[in-house]
């Protein structure tokens, strides 16, 4: 039988957690790259109401927070991602705007057309980007924004190693140009869409894994399973330096069109080096 590289679902979700949990951030991203993302998003008020899907320990949340007003929900599966970001709202003293709930992200336990803002960073994946943007959307306001990070290619062929890679990790992982059409179809608007940069990797993602993965192989010292998820790391973030210029991250924020003005402007959509997180900038 075929020896068969592990996927990151195939481990187990505590030692999951237990890796995750030691980082400020669960996946690519900045604090810049959040400020971006919401500087496309209008209307906001004292009322704003924003729902935080898969946020984790709340790294983006935070931030989220410090840059809006009015109340933000953050829902994540794991017990201890939700323990630590209410911890860190306590902390910064955003407790009575920001809290973290257990739930799941394909079974929401919120009221149709709740939200002003859905908000996913690095997590969309999980349930599918597809089926997120049309189940998502009906927790939505009329006019209500979306946006998340979700992997994609950002060219039409790459090396064989990097695509099997991705593609038994995400199997729907497609080109920029495919996944603002989904959006489109499941009844967004697009306001933009942008690469997030190198350093959302490097910077905020894989270098803050180097300083705990000693203390987490010391706590499941002879679990061969964390041993291999390390491994597993490690090999994603080698991926990553040898074929960067081929996938990333990238967010797309979408507005719910039900109530769409059609005087509105078209679409403005510029190109440029993928590398600064700007392939695509579109405003309406």
């Amino acid at each position: 039988m075929e020896n068969k590289e592990p996927l990151i679902h195939d481990f187990d979700l505590n030692l999951i957690c237990d890796y995750f949990g030691r980082l400020e951030r669960q996946g690519p991203g900045s604090p810049e790259s959040t400020i971006r993302a919401l500087s496309f998003i209008d209307n906001f008020s004292n009322e704003l109401k924003i729902a935080d899907l898969g946020c984790g320990t709340g790294g983006q949340t935070m931030i989220l927070a410090q840059n809006t007003k009015g109340t933000i929900t953050g829902l994540d599966i794991f017990p201890d991602f939700i323990e630590k970001f209410n911890t860190n709202a306590e902390k910064l003293g955003l407790q009575n705007r920001v809290k973290g709930i257990v739930g799941s992200m394909d079974n929401l336990p919120f009221q149709n057309e709740e939200f002003d803002v859905i908000w996913s960073e690095g997590a969309i994946a999980n349930i599918g980007f597809e089926k997120g943007l049309n189940y998502w959307r009906g927790f939505l306001k009329k006019d209500g924004y979306i946006a998340v990070t979700y992997e994609s290619w950002f060219t039409d062929e790459r090396p064989a190693e990097i695509e099997k890679f991705w593609v038994d990790a995400v199997p729907e992982i497609s080109t920029i140009g495919h996944n603002i059409s989904i959006m489109q179809k499941a009844g967004y608007s697009l306001v933009a869409a942008f690469t997030l940069p190198e350093k959302c990797w490097t910077d905020t993602y894989f270098t803050p894994q180097k300083a705990i993965q000693k203390a987490f192989l010391e706590k499941n010292a002879g679990n061969k399973a964390a041993e291999a998820f390390v491994e597993y790391m490690k090999h994603e973030a080698e991926l990553y330096s040898k074929y960067k210029q081929y996938y990333g991250y990238v967010f797309y924020i979408g507005k719910n069109y039900k109530k769409m003005k059609w005087s509105t402007p078209p679409l403005r959509i510029t190109a440029s080096d993928t590398r600064d997180g700007s392939l695509f900038d579109s405003f309406l």
